[in-house]
This record gives C-alpha cells, sequence and structure tokens, in this order.
C-alpha cells in the first residue's frame, strides 16, 4: 500500500506547486473552497500536513486542546511564512516527505486531491488527476467515519457510481459521476453536486 501511495501523493504535490508558482499575489489571496481559508491558507496547510508526524500531531492536538480547527489555524500559520513565495518553499520543500499524521495512508491523497480542487477551482485551473489517486481517494474518504473527518455515514444506503472508473461503492439509490465528482461531493464541495445524477443524488446533497 504504502510503495503504490507515495507516488500518487509527490506527484500530486509537485503539480500542484507547479500551478501555484504561476499565480500573482492577488490570486494566493482569493477565496478557496474551504469555508474562511484563502488559496495560501490551504497551500500552508497541505504543506504542514505533508510535515506531520503521528507523535506530532498529538503533541498539537493537545496543545489546541483536542480543537482540530484550533489546531489547523497554527498550522497554517506556522507554513505561510512571509510571503506567498515562503509559502510555495515551505510547500515544495514538504513535498517529497513520507510522514503523516495517525489515520489511513490513503488520507494523503484525500488531502492532496480535495485541497488540490480547494485551490484550482476558484481560480479557473484545470488539473488532470491520475485516475489512481482520485478512485484510491474516494475509496479511503467513504470507508472513514465521519469522526475521522470521512463520509462513510453519509453515503451509507447510496450507491456511487463513478462513470470514468471501474468503481461502485454501497448498495442503494445511486449517484453517478465522475470519481473526482464524488470525491468533492462527498467531502462537503457542493459545487460538485452540479456534476453528479442519479436517484440518490438529492439524499446524498441533504447530508
Amino acid at each position: 500500500m504504502r510503495s503504490e501511495v507515495w507516488p500518487l501523493v509527490h506527484a500530486e504535490r509537485a503539480a500542484l506547486a507547479e500551478d501555484l508558482a504561476l499565480l500573482d499575489d492577488a490570486q494566493w489571496d482569493e477565496p478557496s473552497l474551504c469555508a474562511g481559508w484563502t488559496v495560501r491558507d490551504v497551500a500552508a496547510h497541505l504543506a504542514d500536513s505533508a510535515r506531520a508526524t503521528r507523535p506530532g500531531f498529538l503533541i498539537d492536538m493537545v496543545r489546541a486542546r483536542f480543537d482540530f480547527d484550533r489546531q489547523n489555524a497554527r498550522g497554517i500559520e506556522r507554513e505561510r511564512g512571509a510571503s506567498p513565495r515562503e509559502t510555495l518553499a515551505r510547500l515544495r520543500a514538504a513535498g517529497p516527505r513520507t510522514t503523516a499524521p495517525p489515520g489511513p495512508l490513503g488520507t494523503r491523497l484525500v488531502e492532496e486531491v480535495v485541497h488540490g480542487e480547494d485551490i484550482r477551482r476558484p481560480l479557473g485551473i484545470e488539473h488532470a488527476y491520475d485516475p489512481a489517486a482520485v478512485v484510491g481517494a474516494l475509496r479511503t474518504h467513504t470507508g472513514m467515519s465521519a469522526s475521522m473527518g470521512g463520509a462513510k455515514a453519509l453515503v451509507a444506503g447510496l450507491s456511487l457510481r463513478a462513470t470514468d472508473a471501474d468503481l461502485v461503492i454501497g448498495e442503494g439509490p445511486e449517484v453517478r459521476g465522475s470519481a473526482l465528482a464524488l470525491l468533492l461531493a462527498t467531502s462537503g464541495r457542493r459545487v460538485a453536486l452540479s456534476e453528479l445524477e442519479g436517484p440518490g443524488l438529492e439524499w446524498l446533497a441533504s447530508g
């Protein structure tokens, strides 16, 4: 599993860094799809997440009094640097790392793909993700409990069918669309709901 996941993660980190290198300062301050976070905030969060270790994450959570929002905010502040160029440099430096906070290794794919779209979509940047990265992220995300940030409960009773991959998850009223749109929608990015269809869509949208 590790030998399959890390090359995908590293490729997506490098691709995002290349896209970010083309931005002007104003674009770094654009709102991302993450409520309350700018493009630069998301990039800083990704750098912080890439540097995370299991012991370090637990120490950070204790210091944040087990408040995920506070822990994330401190991580963003830690990695923002003095300018967008410094944020980018820190993201690039963290790119090759193979450390991770607690949780399934597939969450590294979820982070890179979902947050990659959090940045790219508001800026109108298109990116061709490796299908294996998106499928791996979708499988991981829909298999995890909400307490771990996953969508297992959200998609319970639904059948998710990827129209661009040999992938069906679950049983029940069907929701179909690209694996990327399914991943984004189950990650709370409502902008992707318009890219999906099927009798289970209303159920998914109300979750």
